[in-house]
């Protein structure tokens, strides 16, 4: 039986790969940071499922973690999640997307040593890195150069992995793209996008409020992104895959796509430019290369972007027609 260990575990590719983990038996062991309301909700989906409370930052209470647990695999996909985010708390953001990940990997290496066990380590990186890509599209040695306070933690932590494969560590990378679900929070855009389409289709919200809409960006589907985390850390050889379709399109597109998916034709006439929303120093367009990851690990897309976007869509309408059904049960 594998013993898994997760960090990020309530977000949304941690509990996509817990679901995978759980249907393959698995014992798994989660790390959260306080009981929110994804963390119960896991708990009493799975409630075979290990969470431990702890903080990311501090290092030696997770290397403690990490040894009692004594994974085979261990998952890192927990850090501030927002580039937004990252400008307001640069600091906090280095602590936990970059330096925390050294932490992890040095307890693994020191796990190994004193055990004789092979822990294997993935580390979910991302697009971010390239900052504004010097080629398009990228590929895994495409310069890094981060415009943002995310990205640049994010390369910390990316070297380290390296550095730490040198030393031995089975760690594997990858460079993920935007990939989306139904399991996105409204922090994100591309949620804000399919939950205003579903409100605003049933009438409970009169407009969306958005940045700019020719940025382009390569979305993909979150649950192929955690089949390639996994097909990446169980692979014979470690090493850093860029995880994306390929294939980029406008958030005009894709809001485009989300309004028709709840049935409104004009989207233009309920979608407003508002400049406060465009992020600081925006990446314009993105497109990743993953041909390595096709080639050495069989991984492939599967969800294209019209039906990503229906999918969220049709679970917000659910969302709301249960949220509906609620309000009328309790009325008096």
């Amino acid at each position: 039986m594998t013993r898994a260990f997760i960090t990020g575990i309530s977000g949304q590719d941690g509990s996509y790969l817990a679901d995978r983990l759980v249907e393959e038996g698995a014992e798994i062991h989660g790390l959260i940071r306080g009981w929110d309301k994804e963390s119960v909700a896991l708990s009493k989906q799975y409630p075979g499922i290990t969470l431990h409370d702890g903080d990311l930052a501090d290092a030696s209470g997770l290397s403690q973690l990490i040894h009692e647990v004594a994974p085979d695999e261990i998952y890192n996909l927990a850090g501030i999640s927002s580039v937004a985010q990252s400008w307001e708390i640069p600091v906090i953001t280095g602590e936990i997307t970059g330096i925390a990940v050294a932490g992890i990997l040095d307890a693994a290496l020191d796990l190994n040593r004193k055990t004789g066990s092979r822990v294997r380590v993935f580390q979910a990186s991302s697009s971010e890195m390239f900052g504004t890509p010097s080629q398009s599209p990228q590929t895994e040695s495409t310069p890094l150069t981060p415009t943002s306070p995310y990205g640049a933690a994010k390369v910390y932590a990316h070297h380290m992995v390296q550095v730490y494969r040198s030393r031995g560590l089975d760690v594997s990378s990858c460079i993920f793209y935007n990939h989306e679900s139904p399991r996105r929070p409204e922090t994100f855009v591309t949620r804000k996008i399919t939950a205003s389409a579903a409100r605003i289709a049933v009438g409970q919200q009169d407009f969306l409020e958005l940045g700019s809409l020719d940025v382009e960006r390569d979305w993909g589907w979150a649950p192929d992104y955690v089949d390639a985390m996994m097909r990446a850390t169980r692979h014979e050889e470690s090493g850093d895959y860029v995880i994306a379709t390929g294939v980029r399109h406008t958030v005009a597109h894709f809001v485009s796509v989300a309004f028709a998916a709840a049935g409104i034709a004009d989207w233009e006439s309920v979608v407003r430019v508002n400049p406060a929303f465009v992020r600081t120093a925006e990446i314009s367009s993105m497109l990743g290369d993953s041909s390595k990851a096709r080639d050495v690990l069989g991984w492939k897309p599967t969800v294209e972007l019209n039906e990503l976007v229906a999918i969220m869509v049709r679970e917000d309408m659910r969302l709301i027609r249960e949220s509906s059904l609620r309000s009328r049960s309790v009325a008096p």
